[in-house]
């Protein structure tokens, strides 16, 4: 798209989210790691002088004489999260009280947008949608999503990095949701603005073409090796879908467990738990991506064939 077709889209109303998520999302995170590193630099000092962590408190901020050791949920906690929720409130008032609520006229079956996209919320499942059949990339991979984030608090063996935050601590933690969270910015980032007409690749600066036509030609991978027996593309998807398993968990596995820490947590993990962990950490953070390079890439449509479903 070009800029003016840019501004056009940052400005609608049901887009302002996504140009929030912009400014807030490196916003607090620069606020996580700057508070992050502070504890990490205390730990630090905690660990090489043994007799100041017998009197030093564990918080980054100073502690002064004549404060309570520990305070109750009221009035403190919730004072704050009732004003907050006031705040926000008034906030979301204005908001729909100045912007228009993006509201169309009914369906025309003689005029079609082009291109039809979903809520900014959604489109991330529509852009997943150019890469996986739709039982996929609309039932499977947002239920496993969901599931997951449910699991791995039980799955979780890591006493420490509870109530402060920290990098060395929970690094496989942090790092699983950053890699997710990320790829999910990615996809409603693609889908709103990268995405045009016919659902096409337009990179920033190029204007929308209407009348634009690509050749490109998407094969399946028993294609690449002349595979043309059903059995035999699934058999070579199988091959392939077990080798990216078990080639992904490897490089998993030495990932997490490259710190000593790490190590540590692992041997306190049984044997359900890693397994789960590395299910979730495969099938979403993993093939997600590998799936993605494969189709823009590559133009690599389907991996697995089968007469009941493709991969």
């Amino acid at each position: 798209m070009d800029w003016a077709q840019l501004w056009a889209i940052i400005s609608q109303p049901d887009n302002i989210p996504i140009v929030a998520l912009i400014i807030l999302v490196p916003f607090y995170t620069w606020l996580w790691l700057r508070q992050a590193k502070a504890t990490d630099t205390l730990i630090a000092e905690l660990e090489a002088n043994p007799e100041l962590a017998k009197t030093h408190h564990r918080k980054i901020h100073p502690f002064k004489k004549g404060w309570a050791r520990d305070v109750h949920t009221w009035p403190y906690l919730l004072r704050v999260e009732f004003l907050a929720a006031i705040i926000l409130t008034i906030v979301l008032f204005i908001w729909s009280i100045t912007l228009n609520a993006p509201l169309e006229e009914p369906a025309n079956p003689n005029h079609t947008m082009n291109p039809a996209k979903a809520p900014w919320y959604f489109v991330g499942l529509q852009e997943m949608l150019v890469y996986f059949d739709p039982w996929l990339a609309g039932v499977v991979l947002p239920t496993l999503i969901m599931v997951g984030l449910m699991v791995f608090p039980y799955i979780d063996t890591n006493p420490l990095g509870i109530g402060y935050y920290t990098l060395k601590q929970r690094t496989v933690a942090l790092w699983s949701y950053c890699l997710g969270f990320i790829m999910w910015l990615g996809l409603i980032f693609i889908g709103t603005f990268i995405r045009g007409p016919g659902w096409m690749w337009f990179w920033p600066g190029q204007s929308w073409d209407h009348t634009r036509v690509i050749y490109e030609v998407n094969r399946n991978l028993p294609d690449l090796f002349g595979i043309a027996n059903p059995y035999g593309k699934a058999i070579l998807g199988l091959i392939a879908v077990g080798l990216f398993y078990g080639l992904a968990g490897w490089a998993i596995h030495v990932l997490v467990t490259r710190s000593e820490l790490n190590r540590k947590i692992y041997q306190r993990t049984n044997l359900i738990q890693y397994l789960t962990f590395q299910f979730f950490a495969i099938s979403i953070l993993a093939a997600l991506p590998a799936k993605m390079l494969l189709r823009l890439m590559f133009r690599v449509k389907y991996v697995l064939i089968t007469p009941w479903f493709n991969i």
